[in-house]
């Protein structure tokens, strides 16, 4: 069976964002996440059909805040004061959660299993020892800074298994 993992191209991460949040987002290469971006972050995994663990997304809280406010139409304070207090608010944790559910079609090819959202880690949440070293290594990944217009940017890191 051959490799139908593919990372999703920067442009269809951006179209993604533009169209779910219905405002413009830009999308440049960015630096991966570090380990001092994840007791702070929202991290995604994603599963196959068996269960076993296909990809893990990271979202710096900067992103999460200002994605989240923009998914539910909220102030951009909203979002500062999310940052500001290093947590994310339950009201915009759940916008994210269904933000990392719809990037899973970003993960889904012809052919290939199916991939699913599986779990949503936030912050102060432990996060699983596989899932870290994944979104830290090296490898087929994706690193972006994704900027939401009049909210703000942060780090998105996708890793694949």
């Amino acid at each position: 069976m051959s490799d139908t993992s593919v990372i999703p191209a920067s442009i269809a991460v951006r179209n993604l964002f533009e169209d779910l949040l219905g405002r413009d987002v830009n999308v440049a290469s960015g630096d991966p996440m570090t380990a001092e971006d994840l007791p702070t972050g929202v991290i995604a995994l994603y599963t196959d059909t068996s269960q076993q663990l296909y990809a893990v997304l990271g979202l710096q809280l900067p992103l999460a805040a200002n994605a989240g406010a923009a998914l539910g139409l909220l102030p951009v304070g909203a979002a500062e004061d999310s940052i500001e207090e290093g947590k994310l608010f339950p009201n915009l944790a759940e916008n994210v959660f269904e933000l990392c559910n719809v990037l899973t079609s970003l993960l889904n090819r012809e052919g290939a299993p199916h991939i699913k959202l599986y779990q949503v880690i936030y912050p102060g949440m432990d996060l699983p020892n596989d899932a870290r070293a994944h979104l830290l290594a090296l490898g087929k990944r994706l690193d972006l800074t994704v900027e939401v217009a009049r909210y703000g940017k942060g780090k998105l890191s996708l890793s694949l298994v």
